[in-house]
């Protein structure tokens, strides 16, 4: 049984992370997801959230925000397509907070059911970037 899985995290900007990895975690649609190398064939959505890639041969984690997007997993590779991915050492907790608060505000001002919904949407990706930021500097506040 092979021991490593090759994984390519790719938004519609740039290739986030392609390398081989022991392990990869990251939101589903329908709860949290480990994929390990061998892993049974699955297409699924994925939620905003952290993608945590353990690199084969290191110590650390490779940690990447991701605001949704497509999993794609066969038993030698993992493919995420991301609608966004910032790699975790790019995060800015100030920008993604003053972030929220302006789609808290636009929730708030909202004049259609459609503003609503798209501040509502940009909301929670803000909520779960500084839920995984905080996750990844061990800041649980």
């Amino acid at each position: 049984m092979a021991s490593t899985i090759h994984v390519d995290v790719v938004s519609a900007e740039a290739s986030i992370f392609e390398g081989e990895a022991e392990f990869v975690a990251l939101p589903g649609e329908t709860g949290e997801l480990g994929i390990y190398p061998q892993h049974t064939p699955l297409i699924t959505r994925i939620r905003p959230g952290a993608v945590r890639i353990k690199v084969a041969g290191r110590a650390d984690e490779e940690f990447v925000f991701v605001a949704g997007g497509i999993l794609e997993v066969q038993p030698s590779r993992v493919t995420v397509l991301a609608d966004t991915a910032i790699r975790g050492h790019d995060l800015d907790e100030a920008k993604a907070e003053s972030a929220k608060k302006a789609a808290e505000e636009a929730m708030a001002n909202a004049k259609t059911d459609i503003d609503f919904a798209r501040a509502q949407s940009e909301f929670a990706v803000m909520a779960a970037q500084i839920a995984a930021l905080r996750r990844l500097r061990g800041n649980r506040n």
